[in-house]
Parts: C-alpha cells; sequence; structure tokens
C-alpha cells in the first residue's frame, strides 16, 4: 500500500508554481489568444504531436482570425488547408463549429460547457479546455498526460489504466483550487508536467516539483505489470494511406481530378474505390456528374 500522501492542495500550487518558469512558449498560451484560437489549438492537438501543429495553427488564424472568417469560406478551403496533420474530418468540423459560432453565437466561442458540446466535433475533453484555458473557468481538464501524472502523484500507481473514468475526472477536480483562474492554471499546469516530466517510458523524477508528495515515487516507483504487447498498426498498404494519397491528390487539384487521374493515384482498384467512398460518405470530397473528385465548396458540383 502506497504511503498517505500529502495534502492535495499542495500539488496544485506546486505544478503552477513550476509552470510559471518552465512551460513551453507555445502560441495558443500567449495572453493575447482568443477563445477561437484555444479552440483551433485543440482541436489540431487531437492525436497529433504539439511540433506538428505549430506552423499550421499560426498559418490557419492568420488566415481566420476568427470563427466568421472561416464561415465565409467552403468546407473545402479548410480541408486545403490542413495539409498533412491527419485526421482530416476534423477540419471539417473545425468549419462546422465555426458556422454554427458565426449563426447561433455571433461569432464568438461560447463560455459554456455545455453550449460547447453542442457545436459540431466538439466533444467533452475539448468543451472542458476551452472553457478552462480561454474563460479561466475551473473544469478538471484531463488527458493520457494528466492521468497519468495523477495516477502516480496521488493514487501511486505507475500507470492510470486505458480510458478515462468518471473517477479520474473527480480526482482531478477534487486536486483544484476553489478559485477558477487558478484551478484553470493547474490544468494546463498538470497536462504539461505530464508532458514533459512525468512521461510514461522515462520520468524525469529529479526535476518534477511532485516528488516529495508523489505516492508512487515515496512508495519506490514500483513498475506496472507487464503489459501485453500490442500490435502496432501499420500504416503502409492500409486503407487510411489510400485515403491520404486520394485527398492529397484533390487537395493539389481543389477544382477537380478527372477519374482516370484518380485511379492512377493508388494501384488496388477495390481499395482505392473503399477509399473514395469513405471519402465522399465524409463530406471530405464531393464528385460531379462527369466523375470529377475535388474539394467541397471549391469543385464544380452538378
Amino acid at each position: 500500500m502506497p504511503p498517505k500522501t500529502r495534502p492535495r492542495p499542495a500539488v496544485a500550487d506546486l505544478a503552477s508554481r513550476w509552470y510559471a518558469t518552465r512551460a513551453r512558449d507555445l502560441p495558443w498560451r500567449r495572453p493575447d489568444t482568443t477563445p477561437w484560437g484555444v479552440l483551433v489549438s485543440e482541436v489540431m492537438l487531437q492525436q497529433t504531436p504539439v511540433a506538428r501543429v505549430i506552423d499550421p495553427y499560426r498559418q490557419w488564424l492568420s488566415r481566420w482570425p476568427e470563427p466568421a472568417h472561416l464561415a465565409a469560406e467552403p468546407a473545402g478551403a479548410a480541408i486545403h488547408a490542413w495539409g498533412r496533420l491527419g485526421y482530416p474530418r476534423r477540419a471539417l468540423r473545425l468549419h462546422q463549429a465555426a458556422t454554427a459560432i458565426t449563426q447561433r453565437h455571433a461569432g464568438l466561442v461560447p463560455d459554456d460547457v455545455a453550449l460547447l458540446l453542442a457545436l459540431p466535433g466538439v466533444g467533452a475533453y475539448t468543451a472542458r479546455a476551452v472553457a478552462a484555458f480561454a474563460f479561466d473557468q475551473r473544469h478538471p481538464v484531463v488527458d493520457t498526460n494528466v492521468r497519468r501524472l495523477v495516477a502516480r502523484a496521488v493514487s501511486g500507481r505507475p500507470d492510470p489504466g486505458p480510458a478515462t473514468t468518471t473517477a479520474d475526472l473527480e480526482l482531478v477536480e477534487s486536486l483544484l483550487p476553489a478559485v477558477p483562474s487558478r484551478a484553470a492554471r493547474a490544468s494546463i499546469a498538470f497536462m504539461e508536467l505530464g508532458a514533459l516530466i512525468c512521461t510514461a517510458r522515462e520520468p524525469s523524477c529529479t526535476d518534477c516539483p511532485l516528488r516529495r508528495h508523489c505516492a508512487w515515487n515515496l512508495a519506490g516507483r514500483p513498475a506496472a505489470a507487464v503489459p501485453t504487447p500490442r500490435r502496432v498498426q501499420r500504416y503502409e498498404g492500409t486503407d487510411r494511406q489510400a485515403r491520404g494519397a486520394l485527398l492529397a491528390l484533390c487537395r493539389a487539384n481543389p477544382a477537380g481530378v478527372d477519374r482516370s487521374t484518380m485511379e492512377a493515384a493508388w494501384s488496388d482498384p477495390a481499395q482505392r474505390d473503399r477509399a473514395l467512398r469513405g471519402l465522399l460518405e465524409d463530406g471530405l470530397i464531393v464528385m460531379d456528374n462527369c466523375d470529377r473528385y475535388g474539394l467541397p465548396g471549391i469543385a464544380a458540383e452538378s
């Protein structure tokens, strides 16, 4: 059984003080970042490393500094600008969210979690993150990094388990200061500590501001049970690669690509047709009556 931890408020205070001097200088954390900028960053960062997001984020906000600017353009423009960030449905959802914000909220990102959840493509994590980081509200913002940090520091477990639970949310919320702005700062501090210090494989415990309070560290850093090795999903030759290749062709030629050119872009006919159907069903590309494929709102549809 791990030893008892110190009073929980100290965890938030120590993390926040560390964050004040050690946090990365990221564009979406600048004081002048708008709620729209926070929302864009949270969507872009889903399943995508920070380093890959920085330049596309800056380009996106330079072109579309407010939701109304994006909503005024066709969805295909968002898909084109998404480039190689991966999971391009996120671009479509951001365009849909911008349209909803413009139509329902006078162009202003709402500050209420329920209203945020009603936006296309905004789930529970993203809604809480925007409410906390854009509006200084008190919400548990729990990603993989936060779950790992809290599992170790508070519960004394080497890893948090496979998925976020209600218990995870309740535990993180119990760590947050009562003052909303301080709670929001603690939330981002937990996230940064998990990303930079309390990493999954080689945590830098000697550099951690929580080391004297960390239940896992005080218990001698017991090892996790050896998990069953997960099969690494290959990318080469998959339907996902086929989709990416065909969508890249449409991004390079947003006004339209003829059928023969699309066929030449992927050699497996069955896989190519599955990829095309999926892209059409997802609304990422459109097809006209002449079997030409392009980006929605940009290609000539008939």
